[in-house]
């Protein structure tokens, strides 16, 4: 197998990473924006069953929790907006894994002297 050389001869691509740099994961990665709100869809719709069944539930029963259902019937539905709209989770932040590379030390440049101004020069 031949590698392909580039235009100094030497072999072309990415370079060579060290072994002991740490790769980052994905793990971390958010649920996608589809499956979340496939989540919350489903969510209100038992939210909105359980209304249903409220509803049902104070026209059959002749009995004093006929009350409790209907207070249910009347709040489920706020209660169900409220939890479907409150958006996607919140995402725990691993932080990163890698450290930032160090930069070496600048060259003294002790010797050169000053350097001349504009108006110095002529």
């Amino acid at each position: 197998m031949t590698r392909s050389r580039g235009a100094d001869g030497g072999p072309s691509g990415p370079p060579a990473v060290p072994r002991e740099q740490e790769v980052q994961r994905i793990t971390s990665a958010r649920v996608p924006l589809s499956e979340d709100v496939d989540r919350r869809m489903r969510r209100y719709l038992v939210q909105m069953s359980v209304r249903v069944a409220c509803f049902l539930g104070a026209v059959v029963v002749d009995h004093w929790t006929r009350w409790l259902l209907l207070v249910g019937a009347v709040l489920l539905p706020y209660l169900a907006v409220v939890l479907a709209n409150a958006g996607r989770e919140e995402a725990d932040d691993p932080g990163t894994f890698l450290e930032p590379p160090s930069l070496p030390a600048s060259p003294s440049v002790t010797g050169l002297g000053t350097v001349p101004r504009t108006g110095d020069l002529g």
